[in-house]
């Protein structure tokens, strides 16, 4: 009987969401990242962690996820939904200024965010992108008003941001390269793709899309 109740509270719980982004496209083969493993290389037929690949050619991936075909192109991603309906989340409390402080990653690497609701976009010193490998001068050069004046900034898109159990793909962001920036903001870019709420003193942050 006490097996039989484990069973049953095993059946009752929700199933996990599964993430998978193409990150790479070969004949026959692809590149996936799979609920924010390390890449794995997927030869057609091959399965793993739920995910069987289907066909592969230079224009996207055909992966069947929990008995579901879906065609993905690269940098595509797709994320299938808890049984129960339930959506990915995280809760942010204040530091004694006020200030919701967490730590987080961009593309897979550990990233200190300060939440700015007055932010356009997830915004970097260049120190930090320079950590993260990422080519800022490649990316779209603008200018940003700032409390130090005109700063020049670039725009560049990151493959993934993370906070919590939330991942998003293919974020805008910013690089500045004036000094004053000294770490990373977690602006609009990301936020408005979450559903934000107070709770008392904590912010809670539920992914969208």
């Amino acid at each position: 009987m006490r097996f039989l109740s484990f069973l049953l509270l095993l059946a009752g719980l929700p199933a996990e969401a599964t993430d998978v982004n193409v990150i790479g496209l070969f004949p026959n083969k692809a590149v996936v990242v799979i609920d924010r493993a390390a890449p794995r290389t997927l030869s057609v037929g091959d399965t793993v962690n739920g995910v069987k690949l289907l066909a592969a050619d230079h224009t996207g991936a055909t992966v069947e996820i929990d008995g579901r075909r879906e065609t993905l192109q690269m940098g595509q991603h797709f994320e299938t939904a808890a049984q129960t309906g339930g959506r990915r989340s995280v809760v942010l409390a204040p530091d004694d200024r006020g200030h919701y402080l967490a730590d987080g990653q961009i593309n897979g690497s550990h990233v200190r965010f300060l939440v700015d609701t007055g932010a356009t976009m997830v915004s970097l010193p260049v120190s930090l992108a320079q950590r993260l490998g990422i080519d800022w001068r490649s990316g779209r050069k603008g200018y940003s008003r700032t409390a130090n004046g005109v700063a020049v900034v670039y725009s560049v898109m990151l493959d993934s941001v993370t906070l919590g159990d939330i991942t998003l793909y293919n974020v805008e962001g910013l690089v500045h390269e004036a000094a004053g920036l000294d770490t990373a903001l977690l602006g609009m870019s990301f936020l408005a793709r979450t559903d934000m709420k107070r709770e008392g003193d904590n912010l809670t942050l539920v992914k969208r899309y």
